[in-house]
């Protein structure tokens, strides 16, 4: 019997957001976030981040890719790079730095990639990046607080960084 070597991952923006939220609690709630999360600024200004749109953040594309088994690291699993790919759209708040498509933005870096600005990039070197934050980043503006301000355990850490790892290896 053949053995699957590759799965293909597909989120969507329909995973981000309650259909029973309303429009103006999403917008002030996503706004905390990206204050929280990115660590915001000492001069009150309200910066690039925060001028992006609720509808901007649900409108971006969504992230499709395919992984490769034979890169996961050790003791990681698919399901671990797909409940990390909906924590990070989701309660891990991390799009709202790295944008939905993790693409990057004035806040943080591109994920997607193969450049790591921060750590070299390895899956145990991401999980002590998100436990530990960056407190001052190589090219962005904002830093990122220990766990993204978030109450994540070390689980979800890990599932965070097994999805942030596997992006940069990957394609769509």
């Amino acid at each position: 019997m053949e053995s699957i070597t590759r799965m293909k991952i597909m989120a969507t923006t329909s995973d981000r957001s309650p259909p029973h939220a309303a429009p103006v609690a999403i917008a002030a709630l996503a706004l905390l976030m990206v204050l929280t999360a990115c660590g915001g600024d000492s001069a009150g200004s309200s910066g690039a981040a925060s001028e992006a749109s609720t509808e901007e953040v649900a409108e971006a594309a969504p992230v499709e890719f395919t992984v490769d088994l034979a890169q996961l690291p050790e003791g990681v699993t698919v399901e671990m790079v797909m409940e990390g790919r909906e924590l990070f759209n989701g309660g891990g708040i991390c799009y709202t730095c790295h944008t939905v498509a993790a693409t990057g933005g004035p806040l943080a870096p591109d994920l997607t990639d193969d450049v790591w600005l921060n750590v070299d990039g390895e899956y145990e070197s991401i999980i002590e990046l998100i436990k530990t934050g960056v407190a001052q980043p190589v090219e962005h503006a904002g830093a990122m607080l220990p766990r993204a301000g978030m109450p994540l355990t070390d689980e979800q850490v890990e599932k965070l960084a097994a999805y942030s790892y596997m992006l940069s290896r990957t394609s769509g």
